[in-house]
């Protein structure tokens, strides 16, 4: 652990003027989160767009800052936390495509991110059937998908029954906290979460003394959304933290999945507007789930005859896109192949589309595309 930058890169956000939307900006115009530290006075003036009296706040609040960095990493080591800076190959995939994604997050465990990511989130107070949804969803697609991961916010209710049963079915499960990592809450999840470090762990972009107040339990609803391939919601009233997670995956192009409630079951009633909307397909059972992400398909039989009278007819750039794709046999992002064909994005999505239409390529959930 490089501690002279994590130093940096804790102490940035904490800046006046700066938090987490320039974060990001600002690492990328200086080079790093230190050479921000070590410019002069007159240069950010002149490199930034920040005023005059925001760079002299700035300036003040720098040794502050880097002494509650320092503070966190000494937390940091003594606890074995590990690190992930936006940068950082380390760095989560998924969320990296999200644009509001934490520049740092801390992490107490041995997380993986595995190919196949699921976030479930729910009411905090579920009927039977929500849990009973909960526990037989999770245990079905434990069967079929074994290398899976399920992301939850180890909240009261279906957070925690998914975080469970993702444990009694040898499931990796990843708890998205409010807080730091020096605390619990609620207290009354203590075991759980013990018992979710051996198989997985706890995530979060706060530091050490920060509490759980409100506003971070929503800000941390886009971690739980970005982290994953799709959100299932089980059981919701009309409105809910869960719903806030459903609509930040559909800002993120990420698969939105619900099971529907009787038209006068109140707890149901956000899964059904949810649906009723199209803002979520709907799902009775881990079958449609799988089937609508494409989970448990197989590669089909190669049809060399076809898929030479295809590719015949391929442009040259539509062959280094199909070429490219398949380097990338678990999908690739639709930026990533801009950036790797040097090509607009117009011009790709314009590709892709013809070459699904040809059924070379198959579009994947969040933006991505494989070969067919």
């Amino acid at each position: 652990m490089d501690t002279s930058a994590l130093a940096y890169q804790i102490a940035l956000p904490l800046l006046p003027e700066v938090g987490l939307q320039r974060t990001k900006q600002i690492v990328q115009h200086f080079g790093s989160a230190e050479a921000f530290f070590r410019a002069d006075r007159a240069y950010i003036l002149s490199h930034t767009h920040l005023s005059a009296s925001a760079v002299d706040r700035i300036m003040c609040a720098r040794e502050e800052a880097l002494n509650r960095a320092n503070e966190e990493i000494a937390f940091v080591q003594k606890h074995a936390i590990q690190t992930y800076w936006f940068e950082d190959e380390s760095y989560p995939e998924l969320l990296r495509e999200v644009p509001d994604a934490p520049s740092l997050l801390f992490c107490k465990g041995n997380i993986r991110f595995t190919r196949h990511m699921l976030s479930i989130v729910g009411t905090r107070n579920p009927t039977d059937r929500g849990k009973q949804l909960c526990e037989q969803l999770v245990r079905d697609l434990a069967a079929r998908v074994p290398d899976l991961t399920i992301v939850s916010g180890l909240a009261f209710g279906i957070d925690v029954c998914a975080h469970k049963a993702a444990l009694e079915n040898g499931l990796q499960t990843i708890a998205v906290p409010a807080h730091g990592l020096d605390r619990i809450y609620p207290v009354q999840h203590r075991n759980i979460a013990i018992q979710i470090l051996q198989n997985g762990g706890i995530l979060t972009e706060y530091m050490s003394k920060t509490e759980p107040e409100k506003a971070h339990f929503v800000a941390r609803n886009r971690i739980v959304a970005g982290l994953t391939e799709a959100t299932v919601v089980i059981e919701s009233k009309s409105r809910g933290g869960s719903l806030i997670t459903a609509r930040l995956a559909m800002d993120y192009s990420r698969d939105v999945f619900a099971f529907p409630g009787r038209p006068s079951d109140v707890w149901s009633a956000g899964c059904n507007d949810l649906i009723r909307n199209n803002a979520a397909m709907l799902i009775n059972n881990a079958d449609d789930l799988i089937e609508a992400l494409n989970w448990g398909s197989k590669p089909q039989p190669v049809q060399t005859s076809l898929d030479a009278a295809l590719f015949a007819e391929l442009t040259p750039d539509e062959q280094l896109l199909m070429d490219c794709l398949r380097q990338n046999e678990d999908g690739i992002h639709v930026n990533t192949l801009c950036e790797n064909l040097q090509t607009p994005y117009s011009e790709v999505s314009a590709m892709l589309f013809s070459l699904e239409l040809k059924g070379l390529v198959r579009p994947l959930p969040g933006g991505r595309y494989r070969n067919a």
